[in-house]
Formats: C-alpha cells, sequence, structure tokens
C-alpha cells in the first residue's frame, strides 16, 4: 500500500468524482484510476460504485475512508513536526524578563533550553514590565516573563509560572532593620523609594498604604528595582520590594515582611495572542511552562 494510492482515493471519495480528484490532484485521470484500482486489489474489497453518472463509497470504503483520512492526518501531523524540529534547531527567540521573577529560576530554565537546541539563538532582554509589553506589541521580543498585573490587557496571553511575595525593605542601621511581621502603619511619616506613578509596584504601594491609613511619603522614584535597593542602602528612605529582588546579591538591606502582606501579581509567561510565535518561541515557551510545574 503507497501513500500515493491513500491520497488519490481520498481525493475521489472527498472531491465525488476521478475527473475531479485528477484535476485537484495535477495527474492524469487514468493514473488515479489506476492506483485505486490497484489499492482495492490489494484491500481485496471495491471502495467505490462505478457508474456513467457518479461514483459513490461502497460500505467498505466509507469504513476505509475513515481510517485512510487519520492516516492522512498523522501524517500530515509529522510533517509539521518535523517542520517545526527544523525551525527550532535554527530559529531565534527573543525574550524579555523582569527582574522579579518570584521564586522561578530563570537561568535555569534558560539552560536546559539551550541544551536541548544547541543550534538556536536566545536573545535576553531585561526591563520593566510596561516596557517589555510594549515591546511585545511592537513585536521586538517574542515572550515575556514578569508580573501578570490584573489589568493585563486581553491582547496578551500569560501562563502563571511562579508566585511572588512583597516585603519591607530599610537601611541596614535603621530602627526596623530586625524583627519578625510588622503592620505598614508603622511606616507612617517615613520617606519612600519606589517606582514613578503608573508602575505596578507604585500601585501596590499606594494600595497598601490606603489600607492602612496613610498616603505614603515618596520622595524618591527611580526606574529599577536595583536602583531602589541602592537608595535604601545609602539611607534615603524604606521601601517595598519582591522577595526576590530583596533577596538577590546587592548592597546590604533589612528586609521584613508585612502583616497583612500586599499581594504581588502572580509571575508569568505571556506572548502577544495576534503575533504568531515561531516554532523556536513555541519550544521556549513550553521549557519555561514546563519548569514551573516538574
Amino acid at each position: 500500500m503507497e501513500l500515493r494510492q491513500l491520497t488519490y482515493f481520498e481525493a475521489v471519495a472527498r472531491l465525488g468524482g476521478f475527473t475531479r480528484a485528477a484535476e485537484h490532484l495535477h495527474v492524469a485521470q487514468s493514473a488515479v484510476s489506476a492506483q485505486v484500482r490497484a489499492l482495492e486489489a490489494e484491500l481485496g474489497a471495491e471502495l467505490f460504485t462505478r457508474t456513467t453518472r457518479r461514483v459513490a463509497l461502497t460500505e467498505a470504503g466509507e469504513l476505509f475512508l475513515t481510517r485512510c483520512r487519520r492516516a492522512l492526518g498523522e501524517l500530515d501531523g509529522a510533517r509539521h513536526d518535523l517542520a517545526d524540529l527544523a525551525a527550532v534547531l535554527t530559529g531565534r527567540v527573543t525574550l524579555g524578563a523582569t527582574a522579579v521573577v518570584g521564586g522561578y529560576d530563570l537561568p535555569q530554565a534558560l539552560s536546559r533550553f539551550h541544551t536541548r537546541h544547541p543550534g538556536l539563538t536566545l536573545a535576553l532582554r531585561s526591563g520593566l514590565i510596561a516596557a517589555l509589553l510594549a515591546e511585545l506589541d511592537a513585536g521586538t521580543v517574542d515572550l515575556v516573563v514578569g508580573p501578570v498585573h490584573a489589568d493585563l490587557s486581553s491582547r496578551f496571553s500569560a501562563r502563571r509560572i511562579a508566585r511572588e511575595q512583597v516585603v519591607l525593605i530599610v537601611p541596614p542601621a535603621h530602627r526596623l532593620a530586625r524583627g519578625g511581621p510588622l503592620p505598614l502603619s508603622e511606616l507612617r511619616g517615613e520617606p519612600f523609594i519606589c517606582l514613578p506613578p503608573g508602575s505596578g509596584l507604585r500601585a501596590i504601594l499606594d494600595d497598601a498604604a490606603h489600607r492602612a491609613g496613610f498616603e505614603p511619603n515618596v520622595p524618591f522614584e527611580t526606574h529599577t528595582a536595583a536602583s531602589i535597593r541602592e537608595l535604601v542602602t545609602a539611607g534615603l528612605g524604606v521601601a517595598i520590594l519582591a522577595r526576590t529582588a530583596a533577596a538577590s546579591p546587592g548592597p546590604a538591606i533589612g528586609v521584613r515582611e508585612l502583616r497583612p502582606a500586599p499581594a504581588h501579581p502572580e509571575i508569568g509567561v505571556i506572548h502577544h495572542r495576534d503575533h504568531r510565535l515561531s516554532a523556536a518561541a513555541r519550544a521556549c515557551r513550553r521549557q519555561l511552562i514546563d519548569l514551573a510545574f516538574e
């Protein structure tokens, strides 16, 4: 039994005749007829009833058509899989990531991906989530790993891969540098260092302070988690920060848990719904998600 025979048989059944099938397949009608007859001989059953006016499937033909289409579908799927594999082996992925990724081990995920696909080019960009989402819109990054805020636009799709927690950071010699969980209300009157208005972290601070009964005093604004930590270490104020950023290597700080802890968005891998992911980007996304759920 040959693939060509299955293809010709399915075309005749779908198009309702040998002439139409031959035209669709760009071959001679005699070739289609000969291949279908050879298939019938091998199967030992007539697949079509033929008259001068019409061609119709026999009962055997109906049964065989179901299996034939399944087999052709599997072969077509195999072709796509092999094409995707070739694209992954030679493709390129641009990944954006924020400094805040919860307990997710991004370097480990990327290391595994590189080991599986050593011929693929992987570019990593860092930044705040708003800027990275703008790059997703522009198509300059394929995927983003970062916090998934409640107001994330419906044009983006996100899959959770980690959780994050908000903590308080203070200068090492601050009166609150040590101890257990404390209410944010104890920071009333303290100068805060934070990202600018419109950022996710600033929204978390404003909401938590409002719940604690005060408006935060933010005399110092900066644009990265790393610079927030540097300014806190220098004694210019206190800050709330994702535990990931607070626990990363850097200048000395005091870290305290808050009670109640302000909610932090979950960490996810995000892509644009309207931009078709390349085979390489799809493989990278699978790797990021797989590591999260091991």
